[in-house]
């Protein structure tokens, strides 16, 4: 039922108030089409008092329309949204670092001193796998030519490289286990704590 039909039914079953019924004929004034309607159904409710069947042929029943707050594949998107948002959520909560997880990784972080003799360099850095090959700048000797720096590492297997002035990359001289990279250069294999 749109509209129209609604209000010309409230005002046949005379449950406007007194606003809408102003409303109702203001309505009727301004549209032929709504006025020929209005008729049409007060001539259909007449037939119907009366226990008439057939003089007037009755206006259909309009199909009632269903309302719903989303269209089906809307809810599937709703959903799947929903369902990621979970598993994310989940999965931070599961995987957090818990103050026991914490305290165990920082005790088995071991110190290890960086060294590196290199007396013309202007600037000395280290990039490895503890580092997520970021270069951490290291500090020159009071002019010694030595550079050093202490990191904490994880026990286990790491490469690293030293870079030089920014951009000559040097593997550690006294390290012995050494291994090409992808990009023409060498890296050294530093094995800290236990071997993993």
């Amino acid at each position: 039922m749109d509209e129209s039909e609604y209000m010309i039914s409230m005002f046949i079953d005379d449950e406007l108030g007194l606003d809408e019924k102003i409303e109702f004929v203001e309505k009727i004034h301004a549209s032929n089409l709504f006025k020929e309607d209005t008729i049409a159904l007060l001539n259909q409710e007449i037939d119907l008092s009366a226990g008439l069947k057939d003089s007037r042929p009755l206006k259909p029943a309009l199909p009632r329309r269903r309302f719903t707050f989303f269209a089906p594949r809307q809810m599937k998107v709703a959903v799947a949204v929903m369902a990621v948002a979970v598993m994310v959520l989940s999965a931070a909560f599961f995987l957090r670092p818990t103050p026991e997880k914490l305290q165990v990784a920082q005790e088995r972080s071991l110190p290890h001193r960086f060294i590196i003799y290199e007396p013309d360099a202007r600037l000395v850095e280290v990039a490895g796998s503890f580092t997520g090959w970021k270069k951490i700048p290291l500090e020159a000797g009071s002019g010694s030519g030595y550079w050093e720096v202490t990191l904490d590492l994880s026990p286990g297997e790491h490469r690293f490289t030293y870079i030089l002035d920014g951009s000559l990359k040097v593997a550690d001289p006294t390290v012995s286990s050494i291994e090409s990279d992808d990009f023409g250069g060498e890296n050294s294999i530093l094995y800290t704590g236990d071997k993993a």
